[in-house]
Parts: C-alpha cells; sequence; structure tokens
C-alpha cells in the first residue's frame, strides 16, 4: 500500500450521511478491515478524523462507503456539498501511514 494513492468518490445518501466511496479493487488492497477504523486528515483540519471502516456494509459489493458525520461536516463548511445532481465530486486519499490518508479535492 505505501505511496499508493486511490480515487474516491462524494457520496451522500440523500440526508444528513456523507462520505467517500471507493472502488472494490480499491478498499481490497489498500484497507483491512481488521485494522477497525482509519484516520482521514481532511483539508484545513490540524487533527484527523477516525472512521470506522469494520461495518459490513463497507466490505460487501454494493456499497464500499467511509462515512462520518465529520465528512459531512466538513463538506458542508467548504462548499463541497451540496453539489449538483449527479457530479458528485473526486477525492485523492494518499497514504500517510498503513491506516491513515491525506485527502484532497481532485
Amino acid at each position: 500500500m505505501a505511496g499508493r494513492e486511490i480515487v474516491v468518490t462524494a457520496w451522500n445518501n440523500g440526508g444528513p450521511g456523507y462520505g467517500f466511496k471507493m472502488s472494490a479493487a480499491d478498499r481490497n488492497s489498500c484497507l483491512k478491515r481488521e485494522w477497525g477504523a482509519i484516520e482521514l486528515y481532511l483539508p484545513g483540519h490540524a487533527q484527523p478524523i477516525r472512521v470506522n471502516i469494520d461495518k459490513d456494509s463497507m466490505w460487501n459489493d454494493t456499497c464500499r462507503e467511509v462515512i462520518s458525520k465529520d465528512i459531512g461536516a466538513w463538506m458542508r463548511s467548504t462548499g463541497i456539498a451540496p453539489w449538483p445532481a449527479g457530479s458528485p465530486p473526486k477525492f485523492r486519499l494518499t497514504p500517510r501511514s498503513e491506516r491513515s490518508f491525506d485527502v484532497r479535492p481532485i
């Protein structure tokens, strides 16, 4: 995983839920369920947010979203959300360490 960036897409459940959706291939190559959580460093935040990845929806064939109220608050406060229908923004997740990633808009 070292140095491998992945591209994720902003996700919203139609309500207050926000996160990042990734491909199954990226999830399988960059994350491990047994970690329990990952840390995301969002632009403008000195401290990372902790996001649970030990949930069935993260590891099934259809969902694959990392979801957090902190991601939603950040997206709304920076004007990233809401986005135009059908045009969610994309981001790069760049590893800092095994379980932590920098998040950058593309």
